[in-house]
């Protein structure tokens, strides 16, 4: 008989809302797996009770770029202050159908990636979304047999609570994505730009004319932001 350990035991919480995903069945027939089916309030999975992810088709993450749900769902994630992941699922050939410009996807994975530091994973089918959840919940527990405190967590970012717009709160909680940008730093940069488009497309002088910014941390900024442009071929896809 083949006995699970405590140890090796993966726990995964569903949100109810995935049942058609294709992932429950492939979940539930996985020894050694607990699947809840529940409620989320943030994600789509919990694993292990410490990771959060939320899982999109191609098709769906272009539909929620058009009606603008993605980022708040990447903003909840991020105030949530615990390690999380966008998993998308699908190929090139759903992204063409979709009819979004390639372009466009790009940016909005650049935000994630880059600026709200959320890891960006992707999967062909279901049965491979299933894979990487069960790869990262067994490093997980690898993580915990090596050390008894929890895995490290991405430095949470302060969203302004000041009586200012909202459109100015978001500019402040997107500017301290970038490398050593504090809440401070923050509204010391647009308070010198003007808008987050002006920091991005500041040189290191100038960024280092803002109090707080060494030479070092203006660096960092121009190497994050400096991303060559990468072209794109879908007909060889």
């Amino acid at each position: 008989m083949n006995i699970v350990s405590e140890l090796s035991l993966i726990n995964i919480k569903v949100d109810d809302r995935e049942r058609r995903s294709g992932l429950l069945p492939i979940l539930q027939e996985t020894e050694g797996v607990d699947l809840e089916v529940q409620r989320l309030p943030i994600g789509d999975y919990e694993v292990n009770g410490q990771l959060l992810v939320e899982r999109k088709t191609l098709i769906d993450l272009v539909a929620s770029l058009k009606s603008g749900r993605l980022f708040a769902q990447l903003y909840r994630l991020v105030q949530s202050e615990r390690p999380c992941a966008l998993l998308l699922e699908g190929t090139s050939t759903d992204l063409h159908r979709s009819g979004m410009r390639r372009e466009a996807v790009q940016g909005a994975l650049m935000q994630a990636t880059l600026f709200m530091q959320i890891p960006v994973l992707r999967a062909m089918d279901a049965a491979e979304s299933a894979s990487l959840l069960l790869m990262a919940a067994r490093q997980l527990n690898a993580l915990g047999t090596r050390r008894s405190k929890s895995p490290r967590r991405w430095p949470p970012r302060r969203y302004p609570t000041s009586q200012i717009g909202r459109k100015e709160k978001q500019q402040l909680y997107f500017l301290q994505g970038l490398p050593g940008i504090g809440l401070t730093r923050a509204r010391l940069l647009l308070e010198k730009f003007g808008t987050v488009q002006n920091v991005l497309s500041a040189s290191e002088r100038e960024l280092q004319e803002v109090v707080g910014v060494g030479r070092s941390t203006a660096e960092k900024i121009r190497w994050v932001v400096e991303e060559d442009r990468v072209r794109y071929n879908t007909e060889n896809e």
